[in-house]
């Protein structure tokens, strides 16, 4: 009988100021990946990838001390904040070589932990990218829960083949990320471009809870970027939609001037500015939303052609590891020519 190799594993966790709830939610990582490896899910040389995206706090030392301490840990820092999005994407290429699956979650504790056991089972079961997907919106707010559903209709409706309901707790397996590499665009949507990458996929249920400490680094001004984002990045449906809507005024204006030639040829024409005025504001308002979603379209462009990097790894555990060995060999050697 072959006995079937285990999966090498890397969890892959994004941290910006996360001094307050690192210390927290680090150990409670390192227990669920043992508890993977007692359970001969995974192999014994799976790692927990901490991404410091820059942070301004005492996270990297945090990391660095992690790392020290248990050989499971290992981290890499930004040289600056580039966002959640392209520490994720940093985190995963720096696995995709080292590993055979990879599973993304944020570092707050919100994401159920546990149901990484039933991702590596569905990857057992020949999934190559499994959605960890929330069961239920019960801990946020009326605004929040709205909002979200009905992004995700638009969004759907729009033509983005996204989850629901699904953010970026995943595992994607070393095939897919090596497929996923050759996607080289600056902006990204992540829970939008995995499903592109095709191959057989599954979600897995679970519920979300509070954030165990420290506060969101996702205020309502980022969740709209990254929405708007989304959209732009994954369907041109609004520039057609631009193109339907300038048909149309069009069409009324086409309309009005029939109906002014006809009025003023049957001696009923009436002087009035309020109409007037009005049909301007609209039309010019229509032109000013028009122009504005054609601009962030030329915009994302511009950012494209100029082919900048994603992101840049300024440090590694491991660098600092080795910066450490070569101070203490450098000691010894300077001790022992003394002693000569």
């Amino acid at each position: 009988m072959v006995e079937v190799s285990k999966p090498c594993l890397w969890m892959v966790i994004p941290c910006y100021n996360e001094e307050e709830v690192l210390p927290i939610t680090a150990p409670l990582f390192l227990g669920e990946l043992q508890e993977l490896i007692q359970k001969n899910k995974i192999a014994e040389n799976s790692k927990i990838l901490f991404i410091d995206d820059g942070s301004r706090d005492a996270t990297w030392q945090i990391i660095s001390r992690l790392a020290e301490e248990n050989e499971h840990f290992y981290g890499i820092q930004q040289s600056r904040n580039r966002g959640h999005q392209n520490a994720v994407l940093a985190g995963l290429m720096e696995a995709k070589d080292r590993c055979d699956i990879t599973i993304s979650i944020d570092c707050d504790g919100q994401d159920d932990i546990h149901a990484m056991e039933d991702m590596v089972d569905a990857y057992a079961d020949g999934c190559e990218i499994v959605y960890g997907v929330r069961n239920n919106r019960d801990s946020d707010t009326f605004f929040k829960r709205f909002s979200a559903q009905s992004y995700y209709k638009l969004l759907n409706a729009l033509g983005g083949n996204v989850i629901y309901n699904h953010a970026d707790y995943r595992l994607v397996s070393a095939r897919a990320l090596q497929e996923f590499s050759h996607f080289e665009e600056v902006n990204l949507f992540l829970r939008g471009m995995f499903p592109l990458v095709g191959f057989k996929s599954t979600s897995v249920y679970y519920e979300r809870h509070e954030r165990m400490a420290g506060k969101s680094h996702y205020p309502l001004s980022k969740m709209l970027a990254l929405a708007f984002d989304g959209i732009t990045s994954l369907s041109n449906k609004p520039i057609r939609m631009i193109s339907m809507a300038g048909i149309l005024v069009s069409l009324l204006g086409f309309i009005g001037i029939i109906w002014a030639v006809i009025a003023h040829i049957i001696g009923q024409t009436v002087a009035g500015w309020a109409s007037m005025i009005c049909a301007m504001f609209f039309i010019g308002g229509i032109q000013l939303i028009c122009i504005g979603v054609l601009g962030e379209y030329i915009g994302k462009i511009y950012m494209e052609v100029k082919h900048r990097p994603r992101y840049i790894i300024s440090k590694r555990t491991t660098d600092e590891r080795a910066e450490d060995t070569r101070n203490c060999m450098e000691g010894d050697r300077n001790e022992d020519e003394k002693k000569r």
